[in-house]
C-alpha cells in the first residue's frame, strides 16, 4: 500500500529529509539528479563539497515545485541547510543565496533570525564535533558514523501514507543510537537538523563564556572567517525579504529579539560592527515604514533606554531608540499615553545625566559603577539625542510641550562643561517661540491628519495669509549678530496682484 500510494519514494526520501540519505533518483523530471547525487550519504555529508553543492543545485532547479508541493519542507530543514553553508563557506555562498528565499515561511521566520546571527558559533560547535569524532585531516565527517535516521523517517512516512503505528524496533533502534556520540550539550540547540521553533543560545552560561573565550585566544580557522563574512551579507537577504513579504506582526516581534541580540553575537570587531550596522538600519526601517511599531513595543524600548549605562554597544542601542522616538512621535498622534510614558522616561535619562555631569572630579569617582561606561563625549552624545527627541514629542505632542520647556531650560541653565549641549537646549527653545517653524524643522516627515511636513523647509507661500512674528536667525548656520542675507521677504513671499 506504501509503495502504491508513493510514485516515487526517493524523492519524497530526500524532500523529506534534505541532507539525510537517498538512494537513486528515477524520476524522469529530474534526469540530472542520478548524475549529482551520490546513493549514500548520512546525515552529515554536509562536509561533502560535491554533496552540498549537488543538494543546493536540485532545491534551486526544483524551488519552485519544492514550495508549492511542500511549501513547509525547506523552512522546516532550515538548520541543516545552514550546516551546509557554514562548513563549506564561500564557495556555495551564491548557490545558497539563490535557494535561500525558500527557507523564509511565517512558521521559520523567527528561529532564522538568531540562527543567522549564530553562523560564526555554528561553526565553532561543527569543528568541535570533527576533532572530537578523532578525524584526520582531510577525512569526510559523515564517513565516521552511520544514522539511522533514513530508517524512522520511512517508518513515519509509512504511518503517514498506511495508517500503521510505528514499531520501536527492537534491538535496532538502541545499537542505532548508540553508533552516534551525542552532540556536546552547550552545542545541542545549535547542532539540530529541523526547526523546532524559537529558542536562544544560553548566552550568560559559564561554558559559553568559555568557549568563546578560548575562540578569542586560539587562530581563527579559515572556515570561520569565511562564515565571519557571509553571515552579514545572509542578513541583508533576511531582512530585505523580511521588509518585502513578512507580516507586520512577523516583523513587529522581530524588533524585540533583534533588540536582544544586538549586545550578544560572536566577539569578533569586525562582525559585530557589520551585523550592528545591519540590525540597527533594520530595526530604523521598520519604525519608518510602521511608527505604530513604537506603541506596540513600548515596553521593551523603556527596558532598552534603562541599560544605557551598561556597554558601549546598549548606549548605541539606546541612542537609536531615542532618534526613532522622537522622530516618530512616539507612535503618532493616536498614542498619547504612549507618547507620555515614552516621554517621562527620556525625562528620567536626562535629569541623571545632568546630575552626574554637575558632579566634581572627586565626586565623579564616587557616583555609581554602571555610570562608568560613559565617558564625557559619549555623555554629551546622549545628552544631544535625548533633548532632541524631548523636543520632537513635545512638537508631536503639544500637551507635552511645557514639560520639554521646563526640561530644556534646566539643560540650558545647568552648569554641564560641553557647550553643545546648552547651544542645542537654547536653538530648542528658541524653535518653540515659533511654532509654525518648530513643526517644519522638528515636525513628522510622515503624512499626519492630510499634511505632509518636510523637515528642514518652512511653508513660504502661506506667508501672504498668516501672521509670521519674528524669524530665529540662529538656525541659519547658527550665525549671530544681524542676519547675513541681502534678500527682502517681499523677495520670499508672494504679493497680492
Amino acid at each position: 500500500m506504501f509503495a502504491d500510494k508513493m510514485r516515487n519514494p526517493p524523492r519524497i526520501w530526500l524532500l523529506g529529509s534534505i541532507l539525510i540519505s537517498t538512494s537513486s533518483f528515477n524520476d524522469p523530471l529530474l534526469p540530472s539528479i542520478n548524475l549529482a547525487l551520490p546513493t549514500d550519504f548520512s546525515y552529515c555529508e554536509y562536509a561533502n563539497p560535491a554533496v552540498a553543492a549537488a543538494t543546493l543545485d536540485f532545491l534551486y532547479v526544483n524551488k519552485k515545485k519544492l514550495l508549492i508541493s511542500f511549501p513547509n519542507l525547506l523552512p522546516q530543514f532550515f538548520p541543516l541547510l545552514l550546516k551546509l553553508i557554514a562548513w563549506n563557506g564561500e564557495k556555495l555562498e551564491k548557490p545558497f543565496l539563490k535557494v535561500f528565499p525558500g527557507l523564509v515561511s511565517p512558521g521559520s521566520f523567527l528561529p532564522l533570525f538568531p540562527s543567522l546571527v549564530d553562523l560564526p558559533i555554528l561553526v565553532v560547535a561543527l569543528e568541535k564535533v570533527e576533532r572530537r569524532s578523532g578525524l584526520q585531516k582531510g577525512n569526510n565527517v559523515a564517513s565516521t558514523q552511520k544514522s539511522k535516521a533514513p530508517e524512522m523517517l520511512l517508518a513515519l512516512m509509512d504511518e503517514a501514507y498506511t495508517g500503521t503505528n510505528i514499531g520501536d524496533g527492537g534491538g535496532d533502534s538502541s545499537k542505532g543510537s548508540s553508533t552516534r556520540d551525542a552532540p556536546d550539550p552547550l552545542f545541542r540547540e545549535l547542532l539540530k537538523d529541523e526547526n523546532d521553533g524559537l529558542s536562544e543560545l544560553h548566552w550568560a552560561s559559564p561554558g559559553v563564556a568559555a568557549v568563546l573565550q578560548a575562540v578569542k585566544n586560539s587562530p581563527q580557522s579559515d572556515r570561520l572567517k569565511q562564515i565571519l563574512n557571509i553571515a552579514p551579507r545572509l542578513l541583508d537577504a533576511y531582512f530585505t525579504i523580511a521588509l518585502r513579504d513578512a507580516n507586520n506582526s512577523l516583523i513587529c516581534a522581530l524588533i524585540p529579539i533583534l533588540m536582544t541580540r544586538y549586545s550578544m553575537m560572536f566577539p569578533n570587531k569586525n562582525y559585530m560592527y557589520k551585523t550592528r550596522q545591519r540590525l540597527l538600519e533594520f530595526m530604523l526601517a521598520a519604525f519608518q515604514h510602521s511608527p505604530g511599531f513604537i506603541a506596540l513595543l513600548k515596553k521593551p524600548i523603556i527596558d532598552r533606554l534603562g541599560d544605557v549605562y551598561e556597554s558601549t554597544e546598549k548606549t548605541e542601542l539606546a541612542l537609536q531608540l531615542c532618534w526613532a522616538v522622537g522622530e516618530h512621535g512616539g507612535g503618532g498622534g493616536a498614542h498619547k499615553d504612549v507618547a507620555r510614558e515614552l516621554f517621562e522616561s527620556l525625562e528620567l535619562l536626562l535629569y541623571e545625566n545632568l546630575s552626574s555631569s554637575r558632579l566634581g572630579p572627586k565626586q565623579e569617582s564616587e557616583v555609581n559603577s554602571n555610570h562608568r561606561n560613559l565617558t564625557k563625549s559619549s555623555q554629551s552624545r546622549l545628552l544631544c539625542f535625548v533633548i532632541t527627541a524631548i523636543a520632537k514629542l513635545a512638537t508631536h505632542h503639544r500637551e507635552l510641550l511645557l514639560r520639554a520647556s521646563v526640561a530644556l531650560v534646566k539643560v540650558a541653565r545647568s552648569r554641564i562643561s560641553d557647550s553643545r549641549v546648552k547651544r542645542r537646549a537654547q536653538d530648542y527653545l528658541g524653535l518653540m517661540d515659533e511654532p509654525g517653524i518648530c513643526l517644519s524643522v522638528l515636525g513628522p516627515s510622515r503624512p499626519s491628519n492630510g499634511l505632509v511636513h518636510h523637515p528642514g523647509t518652512v511653508n513660504w507661500i502661506e506667508g501672504g495669509t498668516k501672521m509670521v512674528a519674528h524669524i530665529p536667525f540662529y538656525i541659519l548656520g547658527e550665525q549671530e549678530g544681524p542676519p547675513f542675507h541681502d534678500f527682502l521677504f517681499s523677495d520670499v513671499l508672494p504679493g497680492r496682484r
